[in-house]
């Protein structure tokens, strides 16, 4: 099923609010069924940090979304976004992730970007660049 919106710009936007509010059903709605999905992690993924780990459905993208929050607290997330660009039908977006893991308590932050490819009103390429290490060092942690 197509978005509605065919502006990337609009989809990406879209797609940032329904993470933020927790919709990972809706936000995993706004891609292709088989997507281009990377991480900056070796293809294998990691096993300290299980949502880094290699996927390409849309029902895979809503499972990520998921593990984010089984992972962390939400309430406690202070993710922003600094800027989006957009070039035709890809966009960059330049973040920083604050969040805690849920099971250790421990905060961490990453430089994070995106880059998303909306082709047909969905959205086909999710390719995440962050400071993964710092993650896998907090997640290890707990």
């Amino acid at each position: 099923m197509t978005y509605e919106m065919k502006n990337t710009r609009d989809i990406v936007q879209e797609l940032l609010r329904r993470i933020a509010g927790g919709d990972h059903d809706g936000a995993a709605a706004l891609f292709a069924e088989h997507i281009d999905w990377r991480f900056s992690w070796p293809s294998e993924g990691q096993p300290v940090v299980p949502w880094i780990r290699p996927r390409s459905t849309r029902a895979e993208a809503a499972d990520h979304f998921r593990a984010l929050d089984t992972y962390h607290v939400p309430e406690l997330n202070g993710t922003s976004v600094t800027r989006i660009l957009v070039d035709g039908a890809d966009a960059v977006v330049i973040a920083e992730i604050v969040q805690t893991v849920r099971e250790s308590g421990v905060a961490y932050t990453s430089p994070v970007a995106l880059h998303i490819t909306v082709e047909d009103g969905l959205i086909t390429r999710y390719h995440i660049f962050e400071d993964s290490l710092t993650i896998a060092r907090a997640m290890g942690a707990a």
